[in-house]
């Protein structure tokens, strides 16, 4: 689940109020690889490599267009429970879509906000991981070209929050 939404998730489930401080995203991540290190340390390595192995195949599948990993495989907190979410950047924002249709691909489609809130597609798509012995859902979002620019912008910690197939490679590569 997305920080945002986990953090609203957990304040009503406290019972907390709508302006109750919320703690930051880099906290919440903080205490997220804190459990992964406590809980997770024997089997979450292999399982982020294993769904960053299906990221990049499905990156490179997708090459044109100019796809970026984000959420929680991009940042190293995966677990084999989270899905790949890959932000796809196209001139037309149908061409993804007739991409999949024409590679054979069944997906599903549904929508979140985009970056200027307003809604965009998503389609989702299965993708088998002999690693992990099972499917993982692959999350494409369709993103206008022009949201490229802004998209690669670092944290306040220096880290992006989305990376393309070479900053990828990199991150396997550095992980063996």
């Amino acid at each position: 689940m997305e920080y945002g939404p986990a953090k609203r998730r957990a304040a009503r489930a406290l019972g907390s109020q709508r302006n109750t401080e919320l703690p930051g995203n880099d906290e919440v991540e903080d205490e997220v690889r804190d459990y992964l290190a406590l809980f997770c340390a024997d089997t979450q390595p292999a399982e982020l490599a294993a769904l960053r192995e299906v990221a990049a195949l499905w990156m490179a599948r997708l090459a044109e267009f100019r796809p970026h990993l984000s959420g929680a495989v991009w940042r190293g907190t995966a677990t084999r429970l989270s899905s790949v979410h890959l932000e796809l950047y196209c001139d037309d924002s149908k061409a993804a879509e007739l991409a999949l249709i024409d590679k054979g691909v069944s997906y599903e489609v549904g929508s979140r906000a985009g970056p200027r809130s307003e809604a965009v597609p998503v389609l989702g798509v299965s993708s088998n991981s002999a690693v992990l012995g099972e499917p993982v859902t692959v999350h494409l979002s369709v993103l206008d070209h022009d949201d490229l620019r802004g998209a690669l912008k670092p944290d306040a910690r220096g880290m992006t929050w989305r990376g393309d197939l070479a900053g990828l490679r990199a991150l396997l590569q550095a992980s063996r």
